[in-house]
């Protein structure tokens, strides 16, 4: 996942979505001055403990001190985001998207809201929305996978393999090395039974970043797979051979038998 510009630090924070493609709640660190800085810092680390109340505390004070940065209202739609999930109240999903908007109104390009908004529109079963929404930023940015591999997500969670494939093979034309795209275009290939691609995908994904685990574990779960097919079939008898001229062949024991006969 690419970093933003600037003096961002991105912290995953929590997961706002299941599956392969889950979006996480990316809070920003940032600002000019160090009690912004202090602020944003308190806030993360209260939003990690569960405690959101106090971290929305620290956020709207961080925003106070810079009135109208998109990483404050970031920061307050995520916490609310999550809040809202947890506790299961419409009123801080609803304050979530209004500050998801206004951090998008400052910073159209700012890739943790374009991905939490869509989440939460997702959420609310408004897909057209965020379809809408990505299509949009993928418009705005043409040279960014980002918004490819997120409409990919979407296609997949609602059963559109092929256009989610579409979409990942879009991310890959514009990074052909970028490994969230890799790693998603082999699960899906290998959901399909297309193991040989997914291998291909996932030992990309491996050689360009060593360090994933889960996807270390497909490929010898694959590979072992594939030496495993290879010595059963290996291990087949031969073929019969088809019969000559539309007759049928004798066994090889009665045409041994009927050689020596005749001897």
């Amino acid at each position: 996942m690419r970093g933003w510009s600037g003096l961002e630090i991105l912290l995953r924070a929590a997961a706002l979505s299941q599956g392969w493609l889950c979006g996480l709640a990316l809070l920003s660190l940032t600002g000019c001055g160090s009690l912004l800085r202090n602020d944003n810092a308190e806030g993360v680390a209260l939003y990690q403990q569960g405690n959101y109340q106090g971290a929305i505390t620290h956020f709207q004070q961080a925003l106070a001190q810079q009135p109208g940065s998109s990483d404050c209202f970031y920061n307050l739609g995520a916490t609310y985001h999550q809040q809202a999930k947890l506790f299961a109240r419409p009123v801080d999903m609803q304050t979530a998207e209004q500050y998801y908007h206004l951090c998008l109104a400052r910073n159209p390009n700012h890739e943790a809201c374009e991905r939490g908004l869509a989440v939460l529109m997702v959420e609310q079963k408004r897909p057209a929305e965020a379809i809408a929404l990505l299509q949009s930023w993928a418009e705005r940015q043409p040279t960014n996978p980002n918004p490819q591999i997120e409409l990919a997500r979407l296609c997949e969670e609602h059963g559109d393999l092929r256009d989610a494939e579409n979409h990942l093979m879009d991310a890959l034309a514009i990074d052909p090395n970028n490994t969230r795209a890799l790693v998603a275009l082999g699960q899906i290939r290998e959901s399909a039974g297309e193991s040989a691609l997914a291998l291909a995908n996932y030992s990309r994904a491996i050689s360009i970043d060593p360090k994933q685990p889960a996807v270390s574990a497909r490929v010898i779960a694959l590979n072992t797979a594939a030496q495993a097919n290879a010595s059963r079939l290996a291990a087949l008898p031969p073929p019969v051979l088809p019969p000559v001229n539309g007759s049928t062949p004798l066994p090889a024991a009665v045409s041994a038998a009927i050689e020596n006969t005749g001897r």
